[in-house]
């Protein structure tokens, strides 16, 4: 048996699963993973339409599985993958859990966070972008097609 390759690609995948969960039950597509040692401690899709929740974005509910599983508040050793560009609030949230990496794959340019606050992230936070990003991209557009 081959030993996986753990990439930023293979992570990607699995958000995207949950982003596919979400287009499924009607809510903006956006899946995310918080991933700690090539180990995914947490998966999240939005929920703001079944819990109705603003906050409930798969960034916060990701965060909030991942430190639950750690028994702590803070993932400078880990890494979320998630499928679009967080907004603001959730680029806050990552921001006070110190988060060590983000990877995304299609950029926001309505609400993500790096058109309005790019510097709102930890310092110590490294940034990939584009990964997966025409997939990713993808499934929010046919979503938001389907709306109108």
């Amino acid at each position: 048996m081959s030993e996986i390759d753990f990439t930023d690609q293979f992570f990607m995948k699995q958000a995207f699963l949950e982003a596919q969960k979400a287009y499924e039950a009607n809510e903006v597509p956006v899946g995310a993973i918080v991933v700690c040692h090539k180990q995914i401690i947490a998966k999240a899709h939005n929920l703001t339409e079944k819990l109705n929740d603003v906050t409930a974005h798969a960034e916060i509910l990701a965060i909030t599985a991942a430190e639950e599983f750690l028994g702590g508040k803070y993932l400078n050793e880990c890494t979320l993958y998630v499928t679009l560009e967080p907004c603001v609030m959730c680029a806050g949230a990552l921001n006070w859990a110190q988060l060590g990496k983000l990877v995304y794959g299609a950029a926001d340019s309505k609400r993500g966070f790096a058109r309005s606050s790019p510097k709102i992230l930890h310092p110590k936070t490294e940034i990939i972008s584009g990964v997966m990003e025409n997939e990713c991209g993808a499934i929010v557009k046919a979503f938001f097609r389907s709306k109108r």
